[in-house]
């Protein structure tokens, strides 16, 4: 009887959460994307104090989960992650309130919101790709993108080097592969990584958003992400990508930061996350279809003024 009456009770709270017009639209933007509370307030045009009162009681039902990023709470909502009566009952109410005008509404400023990110983080490459090397060593070292070559080596290999900025390991990559297909947003990165390349006949650089490749289906036998995924609004859409355009046995290997709490320093490199765990790329690498997943912290290298690097590798 006291069992029955506690699930009666989760069952009261659950519809009782669902009971509001915004906490409605918040799960319907966080099951989306892992969202701040300012995002979540220019979405919604509400105060801060306002969304913060409804992320808690989602919380406090279970509805999302709450990660620090630097100064700042992240919030996602995971279908997966629900127990079954209340994914049950979102489902339903998804259903019943996806026609919404107001949730029309909600998505045309959430994908302006994306998008102002993507346009930022062009414009910080487009003004740094003459110094980028210069900055990008002094930050990291001279030799951690080895770690990912190494993963990459059968000569006949068809490799997508993915944010591939000033072509430095496209350069590398193409001397031991058949094919590297250089992608970047950034005009500028791509004029410096035409002219690295330029006596590489085997190389093609292509201009495009790293969450929606221009790049075929199971096209490429392995694909390189180097200090790509802090600067991208939406990681797990590229993840997603890294797994549509390799082959069947095809390998990824990603390089990053790992997460860490000089805030100042995300700012100035105007990255959109301060590193990233390793253990959730994981996950998200698994969702995106990819399997024998293996990750390792990097050693930092002397003289490095950067945060510590992490590789993960994984295989179509």
């Amino acid at each position: 009887m006291i069992r029955s009456t506690e699930r009666s009770l989760d069952l009261l709270g659950w519809m009782d959460s669902l009971a509001d017009e915004t906490r409605l639209r918040l799960l319907h933007l966080m099951e989306q994307h892992e969202l701040g509370v300012v995002d979540l307030c220019d979405v919604l045009q509400m105060p801060q104090s306002t969304v913060s009162r409804h992320l808690k009681v989602l919380g406090d039902q279970g509805w999302c989960r709450c990660r620090r990023q630097g100064t700042a709470n992240l919030y996602r909502m995971s279908l997966d992650e629900l127990e079954p009566a209340p994914r049950r009952l979102w489902i339903l109410a998804r259903e019943q309130t996806e026609s919404w005008s107001t949730l029309h509404q909600d998505q045309l400023r959430l994908q302006r919101r994306l998008r102002q990110r993507r346009e930022a983080s062009r414009d910080f490459f487009d003004n740094s790709a003459e110094q980028w090397d210069k900055l990008r060593s002094e930050l990291y070292g001279q030799r951690f993108d080895l770690d990912a070559q190494l993963a990459l080596l059968p000569p006949t290999w068809v490799v997508a080097d993915l944010g591939c900025g000033a072509g430095a390991i496209t350069a590398s990559l193409a001397r031991h592969v058949g094919r590297v297909i250089g992608v970047d947003q950034s005009a500028a990165m791509l004029k410096s990584a035409k002219l690295r390349t330029a006596e590489l006949n085997n190389v093609e650089l292509r201009r495009g958003n790293l969450e929606s490749l221009p790049i075929d289906d199971a096209s490429c036998d392995g694909a390189v992400m180097v200090l790509v995924l802090t600067y991208l609004a939406d990681p797990a859409a590229a993840v997603k990508e890294i797994a549509r355009i390799l082959k069947p046995g095809g390998r990824a290997a990603v390089i990053d930061l790992l997460p860490h709490d000089r805030d100042d320093f995300r700012r100035q490199m105007d990255q959109h996350w301060s590193g990233l765990d390793p253990k959730e790329l994981s996950r998200l690498m698994t969702e995106a279809g990819l399997s024998q997943i293996v990750s390792r912290d990097l050693p930092p290298e002397p003289e490095t003024k950067g945060p510590a690097l992490f590789l993960v590798t994984a295989t179509r």
